[in-house]
């Protein structure tokens, strides 16, 4: 009585489920199978499969749940989240939950990214696979070792100090704050996962890191390193420097607006007037100056300490407040 209880609640606070559909019809209708019965609508996302996963589930799926969307072209992983979102919106759907449609997401732990959301402690969940040390040993070293890089620089472009694992796409979001994102900004592709974390960051939403184990079965990743190294260190600092913008000078105004280009100033300053003068005295044969070496040295090691205390701050500010709680408010 108390397990049909619990499921009619969650039934009432209507939560969906997203999944983007690309070349995973081996896989897919199992997903669909695991997920309970406390999901309220299934949106699988067409996003023009070559294997057309829209119509297989439509022939083999009897889940009343399901609803097929389909895009005319292909728009990466993003895209499809996007339009999975905007149809949960538009039905009335509470919170809003992206599985992917390989089999390497537990369909399982749903309710735990749901969780924190209904109580009001988030606005979006995802998932992490690094709480568990034993559980990693299961991931390459390779990719390891890429996602703890991936997660350095999506800390500094986000300003989610408190998150890791920023590639992980197992998350939910609640309606109220998914419609406030820009659904035509968001990166498509590859770059989804980190960047709708810099849109939120803009929001000042509450992001929670929901423990998972890793996993990996027969799937092949597309994602080559070489290809979209690039570009993820060009999108990270364009969204480093929108996110300081917004948040230190368009909305705000603090110690730390002036901290950071200060230090920035002092430690550029310092670098390249120690440089030009060591540079200079080799040239010469004769020793550098123990005043100008000092010269050097001490704004280097104020604008670093400044560096450091803008650091400080922005750890510091994390959102800590539920956005749909204030705007329900």
């Amino acid at each position: 009585m108390n397990l049909l209880h619990s499921q009619l609640n969650y039934l009432e606070n209507r939560i969906a489920v997203v999944i983007p559909s690309h070349c995973v019809t081996q896989h897919i209708l199992g997903v669909i199978s695991a997920i309970g019965p406390e999901v309220w609508r299934i949106y699988v996302v067409d996003d023009k499969c070559p294997d057309e996963s829209g119509i297989y589930v439509e022939t083999h799926c009897r889940d009343a749940r399901v609803v097929v969307l389909r895009h005319e072209s292909n728009q990466g992983v993003g895209g499809a989240v996007m339009t999975g979102y905007q149809a949960a919106i538009t039905d009335g759907a509470k919170v809003i939950v992206k599985v992917d449609g390989d089999g390497q997401m537990d369909p399982a732990l749903i309710l735990s990214f749901v969780d924190p959301i209904l109580a009001g402690e988030a606005d979006y969940t995802k998932g992490n696979r690094f709480f568990d040390l034993e559980e990693i040993h299961s991931m390459p070293p390779v990719r390891l070792f890429g996602n703890a890089v991936l997660s350095l620089l999506t800390k500094l472009s986000s300003g989610y100090w408190d998150l890791f694992d920023p590639t992980n796409g197992y998350t939910a979001i609640h309606a109220d704050v998914a419609r406030h994102l820009p659904f035509l900004k968001i990166s498509r592709r590859y770059f989804f996962e980190t960047d709708i974390l810099f849109r939120l960051n803009t929001l000042r939403a509450v992001v929670v890191d929901v423990p998972m184990d890793a996993k990996y079965g027969d799937e092949i990743s597309n994602l080559k390193i070489s290809k979209i190294i690039g570009e993820f260190l060009f999108k990270h600092a364009r969204n480093f420097s929108k996110r300081i913008f917004y948040n230190y000078y368009l909305r705000d105004m603090s110690l730390a607006s002036i901290e950071l280009p200060l230090g920035v100033l002092l430690f550029i300053f310092g670098c390249v007037f120690g440089i030009y003068h060591w540079i200079n005295s080799l040239q010469e044969g004769v020793s550098t100056p123990a005043g100008t070496v000092m010269l050097a040295a001490l704004p280097i090691l104020m604008g670093a300490q400044l560096i450091l205390a803008f650091l400080g701050y922005d750890i510091a500010n994390v959102p800590r407040r539920p956005l749909h709680l204030m705007r329900r408010n």
